[in-house]
């Protein structure tokens, strides 16, 4: 898809149990994303960025125990994480470099999630969230 993204890896799954390809529709928004993704790396400096999980279908993601209204559901998101930085790092250099996310979230203090917009055309929230036990907050 782009130079250090691929499809398979927007796409990898544990849930091997279960069909993860993605339609026309969900692989145009895995484009989208893994273009933006090129964008973080830039903006992290070059690191590597480990795919946790980006495309889930629907009987993935109900295996995961998310909501239908995942972004991940339609290919507009992806869970990462980057040797060397924490979550944190990576939020605060994301929201730095002014890239256009939808949304930003350090989930668990484990890994981060991002996302395009769920439409070509459509302007970015610029969201910026913390997952954790305690619930969902604005990330300060």
């Amino acid at each position: 898809m782009t130079p250090h993204f691929t499809l398979a890896e927007l796409t990898v799954t544990s849930h091997r149990q279960f069909d993860n390809t993605p339609n026309e529709a969900e692989t145009a928004n895995l484009q989208r994303l893994a273009e933006f993704l090129e964008q973080v790396k830039t903006a992290l400096d070059g690191k590597p960025i480990m795919i946790n999980s980006a495309f889930r279908s629907k009987q993935v993601n109900d295996s995961v125990g998310s909501k239908d209204s995942s972004q991940h559901r339609i290919g507009c998101a992806a869970d990462f994480r980057v040797p060397g930085m924490t979550p944190d790092q990576v939020v605060r250099a994301v929201i730095a470099a002014g890239l256009p996310f939808d949304q930003i979230i350090r989930e668990f203090d484990a890994w981060t999630h991002i996302s395009v917009t769920n439409t070509p055309d459509g302007t970015p929230r610029r969201q910026a969230l913390i997952i954790d036990k305690a619930g969902t907050r604005p990330f300060a």
